[in-house]
């Protein structure tokens, strides 16, 4: 990869990851549409890193207190707020396991081409159009429950499917559940923290058992701009998305999703 390209892709990776757009996709399309050679694995762990570390310094405070919140009181019967969010982050990522382990080969097989992304795209675009609509928006986090958590956590499952964006589909599945706009973001991006933790770290034994020669100035790159375009999307997701909603991604995705079936079919 050329430089431009390291920069585009990690700071397509960095935004792309926690907006209700799809990640995966943004990263499958320059392969498929423009011809760039595909990132590669080493690539994938860098962005990820740089991501990783975005969610947690703009969640430490929450970290922090969810973690001290789970040792005390984690095991008792005296649940605080943040330990009761604590299990929840680790429940709601548990049907994300089990489905990756057990559907990863097959989707890296037939799910990751641009006609899947492109039909996925607008399908849960419109999706979270409706949810967004139809919702309450009267729920935050002190009202999440183990229920509302095994939803989110069966919604974010499915993200397994490129288009379908992790972070949309369980901002999706809260709005449903009548959370507000900030919370089921709140959440979405804590949700992310295991997630993206797990599959970079799967990467990374792969990574290291393939042998494959690492440029490190590249994944230095990679990461640093993915860092930093991923903190500001949330900090400025987090800072509008209450007045503007969600549909400007809508539209984008359906747009997106028009321009992918045009490219397929024409």
């Amino acid at each position: 990869m050329t430089l431009f390209e390291i920069i585009i892709l990690a700071i397509v990776q960095g935004i792309t990851e926690f907006l209700p757009i799809s990640s995966s996709a943004h990263l499958i399309l320059p392969a498929e549409l423009l011809g760039w050679v595909s990132q590669g694995l080493a690539f994938d762990v860098a962005v990820h890193v740089g991501s990783l570390l975005a969610v947690i310094i703009y969640f430490r405070h929450d970290i922090s207190n969810m973690v001290q919140a789970w040792f005390r009181h984690g095991f008792s019967s005296r649940q605080t707020q943040d330990s009761k969010v604590a299990w929840f982050v680790a429940i709601g990522t548990i049907p994300a396991v089990i489905a990756g382990f057990m559907f990863k080969d097959w989707i890296e097989l037939y799910a990751r081409s641009a006609l899947v992304i492109a039909c996925t795209t607008i399908v849960f675009g419109l999706l979270l159009w409706y949810a967004d609509r139809a919702a309450r928006h009267r729920k935050t986090l002190t009202a999440l429950s183990i229920k509302d958590t095994i939803i989110i956590g069966l919604a974010q499952a499915m993200a397994l499917i490129p288009g379908t964006s992790r972070s949309g589909i369980t901002m999706t599945a809260a709005l449903m559940l009548g959370f507000d706009r900030e919370s089921a973001a709140r959440f979405s991006f804590l949700l992310s923290i295991p997630v993206i933790l797990g599959a970079g770290t799967l990467a990374t034994i792969e990574l290291i058992a393939s042998g494959q020669a690492v440029d490190w100035l590249a994944l230095l790159y990679g990461a640093g701009f993915s860092f930093v375009s991923a903190y500001l999307c949330i900090y400025l997701f987090l800072s509008f998305i209450s007045r503007i909603g969600m549909l400007p991604f809508v539209l984008y995705r359906l747009a997106l999703g028009s321009v992918l079936l045009w490219f397929v079919f024409a």
